[in-house]
């Protein structure tokens, strides 16, 4: 290796020690100095855990919001049991399975109820099947045990709704 080479070599090789331990240096004292707390806006950089707390807190505010909303009906389905004869009126909105007995449609008026699972509509007096969502578009409406049978229902419940004797 010639003169010129060596000189060549032990520049690049001077040039790569001073980026390395100077570089890293003046890079770690720079933020070793800094007086911003971890999270502020002058340091964003925050861990997984900060951002999970902050986001679940947020979500569980949320919920609470969406529960007091409307006519103060639960998101909880609730089980009702309803003895033979008896209605149960669902608020707008509302949502029933049934779950043991024969019901039909209720409604004060000639519009039915959504049925959810099968996509149609069940129009008032006609038979709704077990263990399928139906929903209450609105108006008084919904469900009571079939006459033609000996017992009441047991229905799954989410929302307002009230028993109304005969």
């Amino acid at each position: 290796m010639g003169m010129r080479q060596k000189g060549i070599v032990i520049t690049v090789m001077l040039f790569v020690v001073v980026i390395i331990f100077g570089g890293f240096g003046w890079y770690q004292s720079s933020f070793a100095d800094s007086n911003s707390n971890p999270g502020s806006v002058d340091d964003p950089i925050v861990t997984k855990g900060y951002v999970d707390s902050v986001v679940a807190k947020l979500v569980q505010q949320e919920l609470e919001k969406v529960g007091t909303i409307g006519s103060g009906g639960s998101s909880k389905i609730e089980t009702v049991t309803l003895p033979l004869g008896t209605k149960l009126i669902v608020a707008d909105g509302g949502e029933i399975i049934v779950r043991t007995g024969k019901a039909i449609a209720y409604s004060s008026d000639v519009n039915g109820l959504s049925d959810m699972t099968d996509g149609i509509d069940i129009k008032p007096g006609k038979p709704i099947a077990n263990n399928h969502l139906i929903l209450n578009p609105r108006g008084a409406r919904g469900v009571e045990a079939d006459p033609k049978q000996t017992r009441g229902l047991i229905v799954l419940v989410r929302g307002a709704y009230k028993l109304q004797e005969p």
